[in-house]
This record gives structure tokens, C-alpha cells and sequence, in this order.
């Protein structure tokens, strides 16, 4: 079955009664019937729907002799005859009042304010407990209120409907005809409603009456770009973000998390798009995801990755922070999601962002807080699953720690696409450079650029130990260049020499005496001499001794290991022997011993006890198997006996002695090359590559 519709088929003109019974013909018929059999209903609509609907309702029930009193409140007139002003809610207490004790018959009595019964946190105002006792005072009234999707109502008033309707939105059946041959013309030769329906599914019917009336433009356009952008600007309400990041141009690197995005969504979104049968694009919209979790390290790029896939769709994007969603007030936080849902959904086609999602939806069970959690993760559940497949709306929570989120969020139907954000490899951090050297104009030179790439593999100078380069460091040292340039008033390229003082200008260095540099420039020399002599460590990238590394005087940095995922026990060995180097050139150097080495040797030990241990190279005295001596959570392992753990120890003493008598003797072997590398970082504080190769020569 075609989706294209011909002019022909459409009206020529529609009024807005006409529209609301068109669009809602089903649920407005089954109403009727269910108040016909004195049967209490609950719809839930926006508030300028409601009068419409109340219109219908009352033109049919009038056919089967059914009497309506409207309660809207408005003021009613004293025995003067002038109107008694008491407010809106005092005013419908006292229609509501009348009705009740007045009633002599079998009537609707419509409450058009239910919602205003209730506070913005759910519970009862205190004219509300008036209204209680007299909504179920007498048994011959039927019930019909109306309340906004935004608000919650009491479960004492709930209660008191047990039929309820939803009108959200537009039936996507039903748009075809609601569009007029005059507005059709604005959209191309072939109107395609299903088209259509992506941008106005979350409207009500009166309200896509009103935007369509004033759709301007000429008629039958070669392209419809221009009637859909004052669509979206209508839906959006200027409150929603309209994001502009290309997933290619953008974003750099990231070519696996890349194919995934374009495979699993954007391709079957692209394919469903030129689709022109409606039972292929309701199959083809079962396969779309529309909860997705995207989680890694913070500053990876997880919300960018988002807001591309939003761009891609032409959709809107609202981007919650978990924190800020949360209120001590009961009930509040729930309305807020519920909020974001109704406006996200108003707003199709539309992206929720979660940032931080687990700081609300970890796993139940855990909070330690006042347990509003639990609330806001059943409200989320309950959003999700209220989404119909035809609506183009996607939820999209990030986070740092996907394993402590709720496993019924995890679970297909809800967040069932994950995609892992890591930190960016080399060849990731080389196309991110370049995209921030094109936006900042910085000129950097393809030097500069590698250099730059070698430089953000370790860990970041001057932060938290262990913290790694994200997208984010990369922005921020590029920034820092162009803050430079700016100064200076640099016009040329960004050479090799300008980007070491982005890394390097505003790290805390200490101020070494002539004789702490020597005992740090031979320990370093030490480490770097022991790398060169052995064959499985990775080549040296820079020494240096300018104390730039955060809890370190200095460091021997490597290249990328060629083998970045089989770990030999040849090259764990080699490690040893590095990690001994340092405090065996002291000691032929310097014939002392400073406390530096400290944290090579519990480097060392850790890697040894991993051999014996862990990976069955403890050799006849241990034996092959696996033998831990700590404990880990959830292990049910068995204790091991005194015998063994002396072999163990013994093995490990074993592991670290040959090592290290393997470092005195590379170390004594190569003094000459110790000590001239030991004078170089005197010299200069940091030696690279290059010159390390013109000594070896």
C-alpha cells in the first residue's frame, strides 16, 4: 500500500470541530459509550484539545438524552446579577457543590481542571479535600475529567475512573486526512503524510490545524526543506536544542564506533525514509532501537555522538543532567520526567540526552538516599514503555559506569543499544587533532601533529594520577596553542616547540638543586639504558627530568608497544629488568641509593607475583596453576597451604634477583652510554628519540 496520497484524495477545507472528530473518531465514540453506561472517564489531553472534545461528546450524548454540566469555573452570577469573583478553583468547588447536591438525575458532569485538584508535587491542595468527599458523595453523576499529561493525580482521585483514554498526539492513519489539497501543494507534487508524521506525531489535532494554516511558501516545490523547517521551528518551541554536528566532519576518529552508529540506526532510519509502502516501513521501524546507552570515560565524546545522531534525523534534543532531575519534594522528580517525555514527544522527531544516568538509575537495592530513585527509574521504565513505534523519539542515556545501571533498564525494548565510547587511540587522537587545527586555524605542521599524537598516548601531565588523554584534553591543549598564538601574536605554522609548551607551560615543576638533578638524570639513564639492551621493551620516546610528570621527578616515555594485546613473559621480564635499572645505575654511578625507586619496586613485585601466580610461570618449585595469595570478592577459592606460599615467595625473590643481576650486568656492560645519557639530560632536561639514536651509534 502506497503512503503517497494524490490531491484529489485530500479535503479542501476542515474546521477544527471537523478535524477533532476526524483524528479522534474512535476513542471519542468509545467514551460516549462507556459515559452512556454510567461509567466515570478520565482523558488525558492537552488543555486546548479539551474544549473540542467536550463539544463532541456533548453533540452525541445530547442524541441519547444525556445531560452535561461543564464545570470550568468561570464566575457565575449573584442575585444581584453581577459576578461573584472567588477564583477559579473556589468557583468550580461551588459549581461542583451545586451539581452534587443538587442532582436529581442521571448526568455528566464534566471537570475540565481536574489537574488543578492536585499540587506541582502530586498531592492534595487544600481546597482539593473538599472536592474528595464530593466527588464520591452521590452515585448518580458520571464522571468525565480531563487533565494535562504533565501532571500527576492522586491515587484516591484516580481511582475514581477506571476508564481512561490518552490523546496524545495524532493518529498516524488519520493525518492524511487532515491535511488540505491547498497545504499538500506546499510539500511537492506527491504528498507524503507519512513523511509528515515524523515532525508532527507528538501534536494535538488543533494545533497542527492552526501550524498548517500557516505554512507559507510556494506551491509544489522541487524541495520541501523549507516548509519542514518551520515545522520543526514550530515543534521545537525554541526551548529544544536543533544540533548541527556531522558524524563525519565533526567528530574525529572513532571509525568503528562510527560504522556502528551508521549500521544499526542512521542506515535503517535512511532506508526507512524512501520506503513508500506502509507495511514495509512499519516492519522496518520494529528494528529501529529507540533506547540507547552510550558509555566510556568522561570527556570521550558520548553526548557529541548523540547529538550527530539527532542531526542526522533532522531531530530536536533535550540534554538532562541526572542530578538536576532529582528534588526532595515526593513526586516532583517523576514530574519532571514526565515533562521531558511529553515535550520530547511534542517535539518528534526528538532526542533525550541523560547525562549521567547513573546517578539516578543505578541498580534498586543500592540507594543509600532518600529513595526517590526508585521512583524516577519506574517513571523512566513507564515513559519508555509508553512509546508508540511510529513516534521518532529516541532516549539516549550516557554514563561512566554502565555496570551500576538498573539491568531492567538493560533490557531489549528499553536501552537495548550499547555502544562503548573509549578513550581515543593514536589514530583517533590524529583525526580529532586535525578537526580542532581546522576550526582554530593553528597551522600545525605534520611534525607537530604526530608529535602531539606520540605525546597524549601516556597519561595527562599535571593531572590526577592514571588520567588519560580524552577528546576533551585534546580540545583543551589545542585551545591553549591558539590562547599562545593569540598572545604572541603568531602567524606562522605550530611547530613541534609550540605545542611542547601547550603540555608543558602551566605544570608545577620543582625547583631540583644541581645535585637532586644528577641522582634523577642517572636514575632515568639507568631505566633508559636497561630499555635499549632489552629486545621485547618498546622503543623510548623522550627522557626527561624536568619533574613534569605528575608524582614523578622523572621518566623514561615509550612508544606504542607494537603488540598491544599478547602479553609474553619475555616482555614482562624485560619490564623487571627496566624497572631495576634505575636504582642499579645509582648505585654504580653514585655508590648510594635514594627512596625514587620505591615505586619501581612495587611495580617489579607486582609483576612477578603475576607471573608466579596468576600465569603459571613459577616453574617446579610453584608448579603450573593458578595461585592466588589475596582473596578477591566473590572468590571461593581454597586456602593455599605454608608450604606453598614459601614456594611462591621464594619463586618471586627468584624472578626479581635474576632481573636484577640482569640489569647490573647490562648496566656495567654499557656505563660508557649511562653516563653520557646521565650528562645529556644534565644538559638539556629531556633527551627524544633522535638523540637517543645518535647514541647508540
Amino acid at each position: 500500500m502506497s503512503v503517497k496520497i494524490p490531491e484529489s484524495d485530500l479535503p479542501v477545507a476542515l474546521t477544527p470541530p471537523q478535524a477533532v472528530e476526524i483524528a479522534y473518531c474512535e476513542p471519542i465514540s468509545q467514551v460516549a459509550t462507556e459515559l452512556t453506561r454510567g461509567l466515570p472517564v478520565l482523558i488525558e489531553c492537552d488543555k486546548d484539545l479539551s474544549p473540542y472534545l467536550y463539544a463532541e461528546l456533548r453533540n452525541r450524548l445530547k442524541q441519547l438524552n444525556l445531560r452535561c454540566l461543564y464545570l470550568d469555573g468561570r464566575p457565575t452570577p449573584g442575585e444581584d446579577g453581577e459576578l461573584v469573583p472567588n477564583g477559579l478553583v473556589g468557583t468550580m468547588i461551588a459549581q461542583l457543590r451545586d451539581a452534587v447536591r443538587g442532582a436529581v438525575e442521571k448526568r455528566v458532569v464534566v471537570l475540565p481542571h481536574l489537574d488543578l485538584l492536585t499540587t506541582s508535587q502530586g498531592g492534595l491542595t487544600s481546597e482539593a479535600r473538599e472536592v474528595i468527599s464530593l466527588l464520591y458523595e452521590n452515585p448518580e453523576l458520571v464522571w468525565l475529567g480531563f487533565k494535562h499529561p504533565s501532571f500527576s493525580l492522586p491515587s484516591v482521585i484516580e481511582r475514581l475512573f477506571p476508564h481512561r483514554h490518552s490523546l496524545l498526539g495524532i493518529p498516524r492513519k488519520r493525518l492524511q486526512q487532515l491535511v488540505t489539497q491547498a497545504e499538500s501543494r506546499k510539500f511537492g507534487q506527491a504528498f507524503n503524510p507519512w513523511a509528515l508524521y515524523s515532525y508532527v506525531s507528538g501534536m494535538n489535532v488543533v494545533r497542527l490545524r492552526k501550524l498548517l494554516s500557516t505554512l507559507s511558501g510556494e506551491d509544489y516545490p522541487h524541495d520541501a526543506t523549507h516548509v519542514y523547517a518551520q515545522i520543526r521551528q514550530a515543534t521545537s518551541g525554541g526551548k529544544l536544542e536543533i544540533p548541527h554536528v556531522d558524524l563525519q566532519r565533526d567528530i574525529g576518529g572513532y571509525s568503528k564506533v562510527k560504522r556502528k552508529l551508521k549500521s544499526e540506526i542512521l542506515d535503517v532510519l535512511a532506508a526507512k525514509d524512501v520506503l513508500t509502502d506502509s507495511d514495509e516501513i512499519r516492519r522496518m521501524e520494529k528494528l529501529i532501537p529507540r533506547g540507547m546507552i552510550f558509555w566510556g570515560p568522561p570527556g570521550t565524546g558520548k553526548t557529541m555522538f548523540a547529538k550527530a545522531i539527532a542531526t542526522s534525523i533532522g531531530a530536536a534534543v533535550t540534554v538532562i543532567s541526572g542530578p538536576e532531575l532529582k528534588s526532595r519534594w515526593v513526586g516532583e522528580s517523576e514530574e519532571r520526567l514526565r515533562q521531558v517525555f511529553l515535550q520530547a514527544r511534542q517535539s518528534a522527531p526528538s532526542v533525550i540526552i541523560f547525562d549521567e544516568l547513573d546517578s539516578f538509575a543505578s541498580a534498586r537495592g543500592t540507594y543509600t538516599g532518600s529513595g526517590v530513585e526508585h521512583s524516577m527509574v519506574n517513571q523512566l521504565l513507564t515513559e519508555m514503555d509508553g512509546f508508540n513505534s511510529d513516534e521518532l523519539v529516541f532516549v539516549v542515556g550516557t554514563t561512566n559506569l554502565v555496570e551500576v545501571l538498573d539491568p531492567a533498564l538493560l533490557r531489549p525494548g528499553r536501552f537495548e543499544f550499547h555502544l562503548q565510547i573509549p578513550h581515543p587511540d593514536a589514530e583517533d587522537r590524529r583525526e580529532i587533532l586535525k578537526i580542532f587545527d581546522d576550526q582554530m586555524r593553528l597551522g600545525m605542521t605534520g611534525e607537530a601533529i604526530e608529535f602531539a599524537v606520540r605525546r597524549t598516548g601516556e597519561f595527562v601531565e599535571g593531572a590526577a594520577a592514571g588520567t588519560r588523554y580524552s577528546g576533551d584534553h585534546l580540545n583543551a591543549l589545542c585551545r591553549s596553542v591558539a590562547r599562545h598564538r593569540l598572545r604572541e601574536n603568531v602567524h606562522g605554522p605550530t611547530c613541534v616547540a609550540d605545542m611542547d609548551r601547550a603540555f608543558m607551560e602551566w605544570v608545577e615543576r620543582p625547583d631540583m638543586t644541581t645535585a637532586e638533578q644528577r641522582v634523577v638524570a642517572t636514575h632515568e639513564a639507568g631505566h633508559a639504558v636497561c630499555s635499549l639492551c632489552c629486545s621485547h621493551s618498546p622503543p623510548i620516546e623522550q627522557i626527561s627530568i624536568r619533574g613534569d610528570m605528575a608524582g614523578a621527578l622523572g621518566f623514561v616515555r615509550h612508544q606504542q608497544h607494537a603488540h598491544k594485546y599478547v602479553m609474553t613473559q619475555a616482555r614482562l621480564l624485560d619490564d623487571i629488568c627496566v624497572l631495576m635499572g634505575g636504582r642499579e645505575a645509582e648505585l654504580l654511578l653514585l655508590q648510594d641509593l635514594s627512596i625514587g625507586s620505591a615505586g619501581d619496586l612495587v611495580r617489579a613485585t607486582e609483576i612477578a607475583r603475576a607471573l608466579v601466580e596468576e600465569f603459571g610461570c613459577g616453574g617446579q618449585q610453584v608448579g603450573i596453576g593458578y595461585f592466588p595469595t589475596q582473596s578477591k570478592p566473590g572468590s571461593t577459592q581454597q586456602r593455599l597451604s605454608e608450604t606453598q606460599l614459601e614456594s611462591i615467595d621464594r619463586q618471586v625473590n627468584n624472578i626479581l634477583e635474576q632481573q636484577r643481576e640482569r640489569a647490573v650486568e647490562i648496566l656495567t656492560n654499557h656505563l660508557p652510554m649511562a653516563e653520557t645519557l646521565r650528562d645529556l639530560l644534565l644538559e638539556h632536561q629531556v633527551v627524544d628519540a633522535k638523540a637517543l639514536a645518535e647514541l647508540k651509534k
